[in-house]
């Protein structure tokens, strides 16, 4: 029986980007498309089967501690980033800000959709969500560096709005435009009490 259930939700891809391999900020640049390995998104710093420890994870392990790599992409919506320019009172915010990998259209709740579940392109290529990307300093940093006095409104305005994070499970090409379909895991919320 299969485990992941294709659903009708439906994602387009409105924007992609890769964060340069060098340097200490976390922004990026726009691109019309992505080259995904088994390491992630090709010629991108956040690539790679393997990846230091970091804050998300200090209660399982030291930071620093080479862990496997579930961070290889970030992944946002654009209806999640319209609300959090809309709560910082600007016109909008830049992805390129945000070391964002990817912007998509579509689904809705899309930062809370279930850890495990694949969004799924049309040449096949998979990626599995690994679980909700909690906001943080490192955006608030860029975005005051160019826009100065809205960096610290980031973290508020994006709690529960700044995507998930994700790995390649099948490699392959993604480019603007290009449609992801939702898959999710076939089984019922964890309920410990009952």
């Amino acid at each position: 029986m299969p485990a992941l259930k294709p659903t009708d939700y439906m994602a387009e891809v409105i924007w992609l980007g890769a964060v340069p391999p060098e340097g200490t900020g976390i922004a990026g640049a726009a691109i019309s498309d992505m080259e995904l390995t088994w390491d992630g998104p090709v010629g991108e710093r956040h690539a790679g089967k393997t990846r230091p420890s970091c804050s998300r994870v200090t209660s399982q392990h030291p930071r620093g501690t080479e862990i496997a790599n579930v961070r290889q992409l970030s992944i946002l919506s654009g209806e999640d980033m319209a609300a959090i320019a809309r709560d910082m009172d600007l016109p909008e915010v830049d992805p390129t800000l945000l070391g964002a990998s990817m912007v998509v259209e579509g689904i809705p709740d899309f930062t809370r959709i279930p850890p495990s579940s694949r969004l799924q392109g049309p040449d096949g290529v998979t990626l599995v969500v690994d679980m909700e990307n909690r906001p943080c300093t490192l955006p608030a940093k860029e975005i005051e560096a160019v826009q100065p006095g809205y960096g610290k409104a980031f973290k508020p305005a994006a709690l529960g709005r700044r995507g998930v994070t994700a790995w390649v499970e099948r490699p392959g090409r993604l480019a603007i435009g290009d449609t992801l379909r939702l898959h999710v895991p076939d089984q019922r919320a964890w309920a410990p009490e009952g």
